[in-house]
């Protein structure tokens, strides 16, 4: 696939997941997608838990009680970041920035090496959810667990769902313009 057909082929995928486990290799490869993001000043913030040990996959599956993907992820890529991010750039930091453009690049590896996927973010800051993952993954309390993506091979064929027409979102020149 070449990179445009992978973006119009991802899509959030909360579906169940077959028994096929997902290679280390290839956890390896979408990881170092994240790692090749851009990132505010360079300042690589963001780091990376990969799961992969079935207890530890059931146990955070266990915390969900609708989302197939996340109760049968076969491998779990876990996106962390500082509690209180420090600054890079005069006052300001960029670490959910920097965690954002890792995500879309792991997404997009994901997509392309055949295997699914979901953003779960919002889910991890309600009920301390964040800080029971990072408990049990041994993260530092100076650290955070902003994003996790569960990974397996889809049951399920899905596609994107429709998105708003160019014309609706983009312009040239001046917002909501015609030229």
């Amino acid at each position: 696939m070449n990179l445009f057909e992978v973006i119009k082929k991802r899509h959030s995928y909360r579906g169940a997941f077959t028994d096929q486990t997902v290679p280390r290799e290839d956890l390896q490869k979408i990881v170092d997608a994240g790692l090749k993001a851009p990132s505010g000043c360079n300042a690589q913030t963001v780091q990376f838990v990969i799961v992969d040990d079935p207890e530890t996959l059931g146990k955070i599956g266990q915390m969900h009680e609708k989302n197939l993907a996340i109760q049968q992820a076969k491998a779990m890529i876990v996106c962390v970041v500082d509690r209180d991010p420090k600054p890079v750039f005069e006052d300001l930091s960029f670490e959910v920035e920097d965690c954002a453009a890792a995500v879309q690049n792991m997404l997009l590896a994901i997509t392309d090496l055949g295997y699914a996927s979901v953003w779960i973010d919002g889910w991890l800051r309600r009920e301390q959810r964040a800080e029971k993952i990072g408990e049990l993954l041994g993260i530092p309390e100076d650290k955070v667990v902003r994003i996790v993506l569960p990974i397996g091979v889809p049951v399920e064929e899905k596609s994107q769902p429709d998105k708003k027409p160019f014309e609706q979102r983009a312009w040239f020149n001046q917002y909501g313009g015609t030229a």
